[in-house]
């Protein structure tokens, strides 16, 4: 990297293309003291702390893995707590809800349920220090993906609904590998989250992830028809709406999710988990409206909380000043293969100072390439996320050092 013009701003970086050939870049500068940072000009700097009003907003958050764990990627996850539970505090401290142990935290992509559950036992505890709200995965992922039967399949689903509970936290009953594997057909999935459904304390919520981001979900509810995945989905909640707080949506198709949130029951929430589409489904139309339980809202916290607070005032234009700018970087982390946008995610926490390294559990730091990682820095450093833009281009220098490429 070459010398900084001025303290605070970083200097001309070369940045490989597509192509591997290098082109100067020239990152953002650091904003003056006082001065607002974010995708609008002369936006006031992101409030921390006021809690948001008209939308419900989780961001599903990453872990951090310990570096220095003697591991391999197939062996136990190794978390860095102190780390971890911090960037939580971060997303807590914007006024963000945590949606915690789902699938941006490696769930079933190198965080095992042993894992899992102390994240879930460690996080609620924190979250009732400091008033967090937290909302934690319910799973099976302590059965094989395949081979487990009905019966093993329901009473895995209890075990860790018993831990959430415990916890003190809402619970999200996941969608699961092994009840895929399992089902013969919608009737299998009524019955078994009907029986789930009876038996937890509190509202839940219930997860639809597509099988963009997880293959081995395909033809979840029983049928690859979308169309008929929907209406064994609606009829479950409609047999027990007093035990769904609300639904969230992950598969990256705007007009189903509208269709879907136009026919719940009154009172049951939508929580949207397209990436792609959030802004629009977010502000909503004359007829409804998502709330939130993003991925990309761990990298887009500050942001993403900001921008809810302009829609608190009635500002929807607003609103989507703010947020539209971002879905570029969304859709280029959750490109495909959409399940390893995990990888995205660490990089930029990392860039943003919230780790002090780029290794993930599971060794998933490897999952994306250089060309990759690259526009990803370029996307969010154009949209100001970095709270402090040369440790980033610092720490891009790093990177690309270690990938063999050095600065003019």
């Amino acid at each position: 990297m070459t010398a900084a013009a001025t303290p605070g701003t970083p200097g001309v970086l070369h940045l490989p293309g597509e192509d591997g050939t290098l082109r100067p870049y020239r990152p953002r500068p650091a904003a003056a003291p006082g001065a607002g940072t974010g995708a609008v000009s002369g936006a006031a700097a992101p409030e921390t702390g006021a809690p948001l009003v008209s939308r419900i907003v989780f961001s599903a958050a990453h872990v951090v893995a310990d570096p220095f764990a003697d591991t391999t990627p197939d062996g136990p996850a190794a978390v860095d707590w102190d780390a971890t539970l911090a960037f939580r505090r971060h997303l807590w401290a914007h006024g963000l809800g945590v949606a915690e142990a789902m699938d941006t935290a490696q769930r079933g992509m190198g965080l095992d349920w042993a894992g899992a559950a102390e994240l879930i036992r460690r996080s609620a505890a924190e979250a009732r220090a400091t008033g967090g709200r937290i909302a934690c995965g319910v799973g099976t992922d302590q059965l094989a993906p395949a081979g487990a039967g009905l019966d093993r399949v329901r009473h895995a689903y209890q075990e860790q609904l018993e831990v959430v509970e415990t916890a003190g936290a809402q619970a999200i009953v996941m969608a699961s590998r092994a009840l895929c594997a399992a089902a013969r057909g919608p009737e299998d999935y009524h019955e078994l989250y009907g029986g789930l459904l009876r038996q937890a304390a509190e509202p839940v919520i219930l997860h639809w992830l597509g099988p963009m981001f997880d293959p081995a979900l395909a033809g979840y509810w029983g049928s690859e028809d979308l169309d008929r995945a929907t209406e064994t989905f609606l009829g479950i909640i409609a047999d027990h709406p007093d035990k769904v707080d609300g639904v969230k949506i992950s598969l990256l198709d705007a007009q189903r999710e509208i269709d879907l949130r136009r026919r719940l029951p009154r009172g049951v929430r939508c929580y949207t988990g397209d990436d792609f589409h959030y802004p629009e489904l977010i502000a909503g139309d004359e007829q409804g409206f998502s709330h939130a339980l993003l991925g990309i809202f761990d990298p887009l916290g500050p942001l993403a909380a900001q921008a809810v607070r302009v829609l608190d005032t009635g500002d929807v234009k607003g609103f989507r000043e703010i947020l539209d700018p971002t879905v570029e970087l969304s859709r280029h982390l959750f490109r495909a293969p959409t399940r390893f946008y995990k990888t995205g995610v660490v990089f930029l926490a990392w860039l943003a100072g919230h780790q002090s390294h780029f290794t993930m559990v599971g060794g998933l730091q490897s999952a994306r390439s250089l060309p990759h990682l690259v526009r990803a820095y370029r996307l969010a450093d154009g949209l100001g996320l970095f709270p402090d833009p040369e440790l980033a281009a610092h720490r891009m220098t790093q990177l690309l050092a270690v990938h063999g490429v050095t600065q003019p």
